[in-house]
């Protein structure tokens, strides 16, 4: 049996500026991560043991994939973006001619906005829902600098999204591996699901200016147009009714209102517009600076966006969003003792996958992105779910995959750690079936390529609707 959690030490001394530095740090996750992992090579877990015999397995079924859906090994990211091509279609050319009369930073300041918004609203959307993309979208006219009342905003996303209930539209049977999830039969309107069909849905919102509150300007997201999304604007825009359900409304709209708080914050400090492409002018200092570094890019991510995460843990009294305690996670940091986080993982999935997102903007605007692969593989119940579906994380109690779990609970944080390690450990295999070197697959494309459609992959063999192996409760915003 697993040793009882016990909660990291209590240091008296007061809480320093600094304080959850070290956790915002790519190199602190993965040495924590690699803390628990040796910790389950070593028999120390009653949660899971490791059989890295099936690794090459693991690895074959990734390579296998990556060359069906990436013939010429020419992978891009794993980003947001690619759910923006869902069912083959180039939306990055709409929102290019939308942006054309604007001057590359602006076009950035742009990105960077749609960008930030449709990732935190990327999180578990449940099975049963999925959103339909019609020709008629949410028109101009429900920017919020131009709507009178939330019952004029909610007739005309009534009215965009059509009058039919999504869920009876005809039901649509993708391959498990397909980058989006949807086939478009005939005259029908597409239909997407998931990651994909959250992606749609708030690209179309973005491009209608549901994010922004200045007149003739939709494409901005913008602190006083987030303080106008609640649950009733958000069940509107991703079409969620009593027998389409989008699980964690309430989540996303606490999270989009606090979003909001953390710019109006953010602006406060020097003037920047309370939009998150405040995120572009500091990496690039208003555009002038040519070359950022992918560390730096998730910690003023984490600096700037980390009060949103209210859901996530406290570390000495201060919000620390996806960070959890574990026993293992020793007190090393990288670079030194970290006296005062220790016994504190951090993940950070949703900032991870936001950075990783915001590469591509970055590069459009002529800045080079280094170092990336110093972020880690992602966390999350795909990447996870492989891993455990092709028998490299055996569970050492059946039941413990029966019940429910919360994201704080020891077995999922040490699923999630073993996650971050051997997605690494996988990648090294990756890259040697496939004949490439980590130069030319990055982690950011062996997860795109890639792990975490072979997480759902797998999923779909073994379960009904592709349910992941663990099952994690979750409100929308971390996991």
């Amino acid at each position: 049996m697993s040793e009882p959690l016990i909660d990291p030490p209590v240091d008296d001394a007061p809480p320093r500026p600094d304080l959850l530095e070290k956790l915002r740090q790519p190199q602190t996750i993965r040495v924590r991560c690699a803390a628990i992992t040796q910790a389950v090579t070593d028999g120390r877990s009653g949660w899971f043991r490791i059989d890295r015999s099936r690794l090459p397995e693991a690895a074959a079924r990734v390579a296998a994939l990556t060359r069906r859906r990436f013939p010429d090994l020419r992978i891009p990211y794993h980003s947001r973006w690619r759910h923006f091509e869902a069912g083959g279609v180039d939306r990055k050319a709409e929102l290019d001619v939308a942006l054309g009369h604007l001057s590359p930073p602006d076009r950035a300041r742009a990105q960077f906005d749609l960008t930030v918004v449709s990732v935190l609203l990327d999180a578990g959307a449940g099975a049963q829902w999925r959103y339909v993309e019609r020709q008629a979208a949410m028109p101009a006219a429900a920017l919020p600098a131009e709507r009178a009342s939330r019952d004029d905003l909610m007739s005309m996303l009534d009215q965009a999204s059509g009058a039919a209930d999504p869920a009876s539209a005809p039901a649509t049977t993708p391959e498990p591996a397909a980058a989006a999830s949807t086939v478009d039969s005939g005259d029908a309107a597409p239909s997407f699901m998931r990651s994909e069909g959250l992606g749609v849905a708030s690209f179309r919102a973005f491009m209608a200016g549901s994010f922004s509150s200045v007149a003739g300007q939709p494409c901005r997201v913008d602190a006083a147009a987030l303080r106008q999304i609640d649950v009733a604007v958000l069940r509107a825009i991703f079409q969620s009714t009593p027998t389409n359900p989008l699980v964690g409304l309430e989540g996303r709209a606490g999270l989009l209102a606090r979003l909001g708080q953390a710019l109006d914050a953010e602006s406060a400090h020097d003037g920047t517009p309370a939009r998150p492409a405040l995120l572009f002018d500091r990496l690039t200092q208003g555009g002038r600076r040519r070359e950022v570094t992918a560390a730096d890019l998730l910690r003023h991510v984490l600096q700037a966006l980390g009060s949103i995460w209210t859901s996530g843990s406290r570390v000495k009294g201060v919000l620390a969003g996806d960070v959890w305690p574990h026993r293992w996670a020793g007190v090393a940091a990288g670079s030194g003792e970290d006296t005062v986080t220790r016994g504190w993982v951090p993940f950070h999935k949703l900032s991870q996958w936001l950075a990783y997102s915001l590469v591509e903007p970055l590069q459009w605007a002529g800045v080079t992105v280094t170092g990336l692969d110093a972020l880690t593989g992602l966390p999350e119940y795909r990447n996870g779910g492989l891993l455990i579906d092709a028998g490299v994380l055996v569970p050492r109690s059946a039941p413990s995959l029966e019940r429910h779990w919360k994201p704080g609970d020891e077995l999922v944080v040490e699923w999630r750690a073993l996650t971050v390690s051997l997605l690494d450990e996988l990648a090294v295999e990756v890259r040697r079936q496939l004949g490439v070197t980590a130069e030319q697959m990055p982690l950011a494309c062996v997860l795109e390529g890639g792990t975490w459609a072979a997480g759902r992959e797998i999923a779909a063999e073994r379960r009904p609707g592709g349910a992941p192996p663990v099952l994690v409760d979750s409100d929308g915003t971390i996991f």
